[in-house]
C-alpha cells in the first residue's frame, strides 16, 4: 500500500459467519447471495465452518490496494459500487457502528488510520476499559474500539454491531421478549437500544437502536 490515502474509503460490508434464515427470523431481508442490504454498509452472511461471528470486512475505495489485514482484522478491498438497499420488516435503515475489541487502542487506531486515512476522533476512559472512535469515510460507519486490559497481547477481534431501526417499540412488539431485551436508554443522547438475545443464534452480538434524529 502506498502512503497516499484515498479519501473515498468506506466500509462496504461486514462478513458474518452464520445462517441466512436465522437473520431473516429477526425481520431482516437477506438476498440469495447472503447480502443484507443496508444504507452505507451492508452485511454479508457467509458459510465459514472455521469461523464464527464477524469474520472480516470489505473496504470500498477508488484505489483498492490496501492491506489484507488491518491489525489482524481480515480486510478485502474493492472498487466503489452502487449503494445497496432493501426494505426490511423491522424497518432497519443502516448500521450505526461496529465494535472491535483490542488490547491497545493506539496500535489498532494507528493501523486503521494508516489503511483508511480516517483519524481517531476521541478516546473515552471508563476506568476498567477505554473506548476509541473512528468514522470510516464521510458519514460512514463508526468503528468503536474497546480496549480491555485482560486481553492477550496483540489481540484484535470484531465483537458485535448495532443496527438502526425506525421504531424500536414496534420491533420489540414484533420479536417479543424471548428474542430481544427491553429497550433502554443508550449512551447516545436521546436514543434507545435493545439487544438481540444470544439464544436467537446470530453468532455475534447484535443490538438495535432508534435511528438518529437527523437521519
Amino acid at each position: 500500500m502506498t502512503d497516499t490515502v484515498d479519501p473515498t474509503t468506506r466500509v462496504a460490508w461486514l462478513s458474518i459467519a452464520g445462517d441466512a434464515d436465522t437473520w431473516r427470523s429477526i425481520g431482516l431481508t437477506v438476498d440469495t447471495d447472503g447480502t443484507i442490504p443496508l444504507h452505507g454498509t451492508a452485511l454479508r452472511i457467509v458459510d465459514d465452518p472455521a469461523g464464527s461471528g464477524i469474520v472480516g470486512w470489505g473496504m470500498s475505495a477508488d484505489q483498492p490496494d490496501g492491506p489484507s489485514q488491518i491489525d489482524g482484522l481480515p480486510t478485502e478491498w474493492v472498487e466503489p459500487t452502487e449503494p445497496l438497499w432493501a426494505a426490511h420488516d423491522i424497518a432497519a435503515t443502516g448500521l450505526d457502528h461496529v465494535v472491535v475489541l483490542t488490547d491497545s487502542i493506539e496500535r489498532t487506531s494507528g493501523a486503521i488510520h494508516k489503511a483508511t486515512g480516517c483519524e481517531l476522533k476521541r478516546i473515552r476512559d471508563l476506568g476498567s476499559m477505554r473506548q476509541g472512535f473512528h468514522r470510516i469515510g464521510r458519514g460512514g460507519l463508526i468503528v468503536e474500539l474497546v480496549e480491555r486490559p485482560e486481553l492477550d497481547v496483540d489481540t484484535t477481534d470484531f465483537w458485535g454491531l448495532v443496527v438502526d431501526v425506525d421504531d424500536l417499540d414496534v420491533v420489540y412488539e414484533r420479536l417479543g421478549p424471548d428474542r430481544i431485551g427491553a429497550p433502554k436508554n443508550a449512551v447516545q443522547p436521546g436514543r434507545r437500544i435493545a439487544t438481540i438475545r444470544d439464544t436467537v443464534g446470530l453468532g455475534t452480538a447484535v443490538a438495535l437502536m432508534d435511528a438518529r434524529a437527523d437521519s
